[in-house]
């Protein structure tokens, strides 16, 4: 039987770039013997609702065509399922497909990957913040980061990236550092912090190596904290999250855990560069929920 695939497509990804990749993606599929069927929901409700359907249909995979936000969607229809997770990355980031040691930049790579089947377990986050109740499988942060996505996501202009980069200057005038307090699997701490990221794999946000030793199946959160700094200090340290080597500031901790819980004043949390609700919030890892193709 050949396999059959649900492909589900963010026609958005890269300003809606990355659909001229759809079609050859779908033929190198269909003629490595897969059946295929795309998805492509109006808004993420329903595409969410068109996943869960799929999914409940029991197909071999379902595919997430796009950027991490996708995967995100995607990881809310399959976990705790037998169906697996297979990736095609094509959004911006891509940062959960490059913690899979899935290949980025090469739609075709990924495709061949998704047809050879081969999958492992790796854990889930479930996150709990204002009404939200869902599961993530990157990273989740609050603070400076978040802050600036709730600013670039009020601007209507500059379009991509450079959006990101107004509402990053225009946040860091006015930002000070956020009294947070702590609580991991029990134990609390209270401390000024810049931002605190939580997570299951090592980057998010198009590479920001923020947990840079974070495993995705180790059963365990990476809970990266940057204590107060001032704002020269901030500028300086905040390039090296490319390279992981902010670890090493006096500023910075990591610490691993099993359950988190932040609680912070006027703080909005993101996990995969998706908005997930206001602080206070809580993260519980729940080992080996997913199925992905790697």
């Amino acid at each position: 039987m050949p396999p059959q695939l649900a492909l589900l497509v963010n026609p958005a990804a890269r300003g809606g770039r990355a659909l001229r990749l759809l079609e050859p993606v779908v033929r190198r599929l269909r003629a490595g013997g897969a059946d295929v069927s795309v998805i492509a929901g109006r808004d993420a409700t329903d595409a969410l609702e068109r996943a869960c359907t799929a999914v409940a249909e029991r197909p071999d995979a379902l595919v997430a065509f796009g950027g991490d936000g996708l995967v995100h969607l995607a990881v809310q229809a399959v976990a705790g399922t037998d169906v697996p997770l297979g990736i095609i990355p094509a959004g911006t980031g891509n940062d959960i497909a490059a913690a899979l040691g899935l290949p980025r930049g090469d739609a075709m790579a990924a495709a061949r990957t998704v047809l050879r089947m081969k999958s492992r377990l790796i854990d889930a986050v479930r996150v709990r913040a204002g009404d939200a109740d869902e599961l993530y499988a990157g990273v989740m942060c609050c603070g400076f980061d978040s802050r600036v996505n709730e600013r670039a996501n009020r601007l209507t202009w500059p379009p991509g990236m450079a959006r990101y980069l107004v509402a990053m200057a225009e946040e860091l005038r006015r930002f000070r550092p956020i009294p947070f307090r702590i609580t991991l699997d029990g134990e609390t701490v209270e401390r000024e912090a810049m931002l605190v990221a939580v997570g299951n794999t090592r980057s998010y946000g198009a590479g920001m190596r923020v947990c840079p030793d974070a495993l995705p199946d180790d059963g365990l959160l990476d809970v990266m904290v940057l204590g107060a700094v001032g704002k020269g200090e901030f500028l300086r340290v905040f390039p090296s999250v490319y390279r992981g080597t902010h670890v090493t500031h006096p500023a910075v901790s990591i610490t691993r855990a099993r359950s988190v819980r932040l609680e912070a004043y006027d703080v909005v949390a993101y996990a995969d560069g998706e908005r997930v609700g206001p602080v206070p919030v809580t993260c519980d890892v729940r080992p080996g929920a997913l199925r992905v193709i790697a």
